[in-house]
């Protein structure tokens, strides 16, 4: 599988179509290792980096999971390359950065890839659509006992394993959910619920992970603490708190209907007429407005049949894809605006207005379709 195909074939875990898909837009599982006598990549020298590489690189690709899988070293790939994977979250940003002694390997259908001198020697990640943390991290696992079978991990017989980062020790597992929460931005309720998360241990971040704004109501809900519970005990507990924040937004969705119907229409129209007509449009508005259609489309306000079209788009408006598709290597921030304008406009253009009448039913104690 070369890169080409990767762009070629789009992310599952954008498809919707995981547990609990209409709040929950995907999981994530990630294990930290490294290599025992090895310093870690951002002490490394670039020989020492190679030497790390080519010790991990062919157990890495003998995984059964990635049989037919691209193999990609890191300074191969344009800036514009690197960012599509970020983009497609099979990357970090950390590790679009690197070149030399760094890699990575996608699986074929792109629910595993593993990064090769990140932060550490190994960073591996299982991405699935919706709530399906325990079966990711059962991906991840597989790979994980592959390796360890034949590479010698960093290992305290007390600490557990040993990470760049003294916050990975341990478990060196990091798991998260990424929800769709307009319903409790538009309810003015999403800061309450951030401080709680983090009150019980967890952290909200955004759409790009640590650091990152939460750009279309996306946010990304993870663990912090990797030592001092096991693996199981910090998926329970992350799954729990995610399906607290399910019910709150169901909830702030269905006072939304009842209570706000006219500002919840006003939003949905504004919206699709904005998506529909303008002639620039900037990422993060682009990403905001699409968030409300994604809303009005879980509501029932449109066909459950534009839901794909507001997924790909969600992928395809980000900086890195409406370049590859124009193919330029770089565009100008203007021109990149326009280019996102032509292509949200084409594609709502098939989305039929609005059924207010579905909302002014809602509203007046209608049966909505939201998820039970």
């Amino acid at each position: 599988m070369t890169f080409d195909d990767i762009i070629a074939r789009p992310g599952q875990w954008l498809q919707g179509d995981g547990p609990h898909g209409k709040i929950v837009v995907s999981s994530r599982v990630r294990l930290a290792r490294n290599l025992r006598e090895r310093p870690f990549p951002g002490w490394a020298k670039k020989t020492e980096r190679l030497q790390v590489l080519g010790e991990i690189q062919g157990h890495v690709g003998a995984i059964p999971a990635m049989q037919g899988g691209c193999h990609t070293a890191m300074q191969d790939l344009s800036p514009m390359r690197k960012q599509i994977l970020v983009e497609r979250h099979l990357i970090s940003r950390e590790h679009a950065s690197k070149g030399a002694g760094s890699a990575v390997v996608i699986s074929p259908d792109h629910r595993l890839s593993i990064m090769i001198n990140e932060e550490d020697h190994l960073r591996m990640q299982s991405l699935l659509p919706g709530l399906q943390l325990h079966e990711a991290y059962r991906i991840n696992n597989d790979a994980d006992l592959f390796l360890e079978d034949r590479l010698p991990y960093a290992f305290h017989g007390e600490l557990g394993y040993l990470t760049a980062c003294p916050t990975n020790v341990g478990t060196g597992l990091r798991a998260s959910a990424m929800v769709h929460l307009p319903g409790l931005v538009l309810a003015e309720q999403i800061n309450q619920i951030v401080n709680s998360v983090g009150k019980i241990g967890l952290v909200v971040r955004g759409l790009y992970g640590e650091g990152t704004e939460a750009l279309g109501n996306l946010f990304q809900v993870s663990n912090q603490a990797t030592l001092g519970e096991s693996e199981e005990e910090i998926l329970v507990r992350l799954i729990k708190v995610i399906e607290q924040i399910i019910e709150h937004e169901q909830n702030a969705r269905q006072m939304l209907l009842v209570r706000r119907a006219s500002m919840l229409l006003d939003q949905v129209g504004r919206a699709y007429g904005i998506l529909g007509n303008a002639r620039s449009m900037a990422s993060k508005e682009g990403l905001n407005l699409l968030s409300i259609l994604k809303l009005g489309i879980d509501l029932g306000i449109f066909p459950e049949s534009a839901q794909l079209v507001v997924d790909e788009l969600f992928m395809t408006t980000q900086p890195a894809h409406l370049q590859f598709g124009a193919q330029q290597e770089k565009l100008a921030p203007e021109e990149r605006d326009t280019l996102r304008a032509d292509l949200v406009r084409a594609k709502v253009k098939g989305i039929p207005e609005p059924d207010v009448a579905r909302v002014i039913s809602a509203a007046d104690g209608g049966e909505t379709t939201q998820e039970k």
